[in-house]
């Protein structure tokens, strides 16, 4: 489904239910809510995807919340998996093979105090929807729908709040902040995410909430701080971050100015691009600290990243990249790029550094045709050993850099002839200082 503005969002609980027949369902989605339905117990869809087709936005799975209990749900179906049946979710599964189709179903649930800021202390199955709307965390992710009875639920005028363009907390924002620290994330993230703002006692409750967030375990943090990277402009979410004093524990300490300056230039880079990567924005929310490695290795840990996640931080973080923005001489950036180990990242780096157009062509031009890895050279280790030059072992890594050190200064010498001319030359000059020196 196309996005449209988040200023077209319906006013009127009416419009909302108008938009919402509209919205096609899957069957499957449908004949697991007719099920619950006929066996008397409601049946609603609710969350971000209620949200989403309201805003006109892409959406995702939809999610199906009911008042009848896992034992109620599973007693009704012939196939079914306790997914989460502790908390509520039992998965549905219609059809096999191909025509095999699955739909998660949770009971309308309340929940006990939080204990550690994560994780509730008992969770209650309810029968009305209301109560079970009361429990989550924003007034825009409060909506439900029953596709079979046609009603739109909105307890907490969550659609004032989709054309007020507001994040604000169902009820009380400190009691909300106090039972799970993420939330304090997810506020931000949908800051950015639907180009809204927060609600002002929603922003003061997150001040008070920071002790809780610390809590969080550092992988569901860097969910949400990887999903308000790839919004269209994170700074929507950064800048309320920043201000709420989220920042240091999300991202480490980080003096103010160098702070707005990495979140102006994080909605910059990938603006154009159809899917910006948000690993690059990270990295440069991380560039002003690059001189510090101790310190950039201990926020992008912090997050508990994947190791391509954090191989990519700490190499786009080297401060050496920063040549690449001013470097002239051809020699010079080809030697840059030797140091750093190859073209790998040389297109994220640019992106980073926000490289102009033509010092990129100045960077392109200086490596066209030219090798900055020895696996680029025109030879392999393989072809020493052929041409009788050296035998197997550790003296054919030392040849091969020495050659690309040659053809960095001088890119045309890099042809299987030249470079095994130029090997036999550097051996017959190696043993002779060796010879020399005996």
């Amino acid at each position: 489904m196309p996005d449209r503005e988040t200023t077209q969002a319906p006013t009127t609980a009416d419009e909302a239910r108008e938009l919402l027949i509209a919205q096609p369902l899957p069957e499957a989605l449908m004949t697991v809510a007719r099920t619950l339905h006929d066996a008397g117990h409601e049946a609603v869809l609710v969350g971000g995807a209620v949200r989403d087709c309201l805003l006109g936005r892409s959406r995702g799975d939809w999610d199906l919340a009911t008042s009848a209990t896992p034992d109620e749900v599973t007693k009704l179906f012939r196939k079914t998996i306790p997914t989460g049946v502790e908390h509520g979710t039992v998965t549905v599964v219609l059809g096999k093979g191909k025509r095999r189709v699955v739909t998660e179903v949770t009971t309308f649930r309340g929940e006990g105090d939080y204990i550690d800021g994560r994780r509730p202390s008992e969770v209650r199955f309810l029968r009305e929807l209301e109560a079970d709307l009361a429990r989550r965390d924003f007034t825009v992710n409060a909506f439900a729908w029953n596709p079979l009875t046609r009603v739109f639920t909105d307890c907490f005028d969550g659609l004032g709040d989709l054309n007020g363009q507001l994040i604000r907390a169902v009820g009380d924002p400190v009691a909300r902040f106090g039972e799970d620290g993420l939330r304090a994330m997810r506020a931000v993230r949908f800051c950015a995410a639907l180009g809204f703002r927060l609600d002002p006692s929603t922003r003061d409750a997150i001040g008070g909430a920071l002790e809780i967030l610390a809590k969080v375990s550092r992988e569901r943090v860097r969910v949400e701080l990887i999903k308000l990277l790839a919004s269209p402009r994170p700074s929507l979410g950064l800048t309320p971050m920043a201000e709420t004093g989220m920042w240091p524990i999300v991202l480490g300490e980080l003096d103010p100015d160098a702070r707005a300056a990495a979140i102006a230039a994080v909605d910059r880079i990938g603006a154009d691009a159809p899917g910006p990567d948000p690993i690059v924005r990270l990295a440069r929310l991380l560039w002003p600290r690059r001189d510090d490695r101790a310190g950039v290795e201990a926020a992008i840990d912090g997050l508990k990243p994947s190791r391509d996640e954090r191989r990519r931080v700490l190499a786009l973080t080297l401060p050496e990249r920063a040549g690449l923005a001013t470097l002239e001489d051809p020699v010079e950036i080809r030697r840059l790029l030797r140091t750093l180990g190859g073209r790998e990242h040389l297109e994220d780096s640019l992106d980073l550094l926000e490289v102009p157009a033509a010092q990129r062509q100045r960077v392109a031009a200086a490596l066209e045709g030219a090798a900055v890895t020895t696996g680029e050279l025109a030879i392999k280790g393989g072809d020493l050993v052929k041409s009788g030059i050296v035998k197997p072992g550790r003296a054919i890594g030392f040849l091969l850099n020495a050659l690309l050190v040659h053809v960095v200064e001088t890119p045309a010498d890099n042809t299987r002839e030249r470079l095994l001319e130029l090997a036999k030359e550097r051996l017959a000059l190696a043993l002779a200082l060796a010879r020399g020196a005996s």
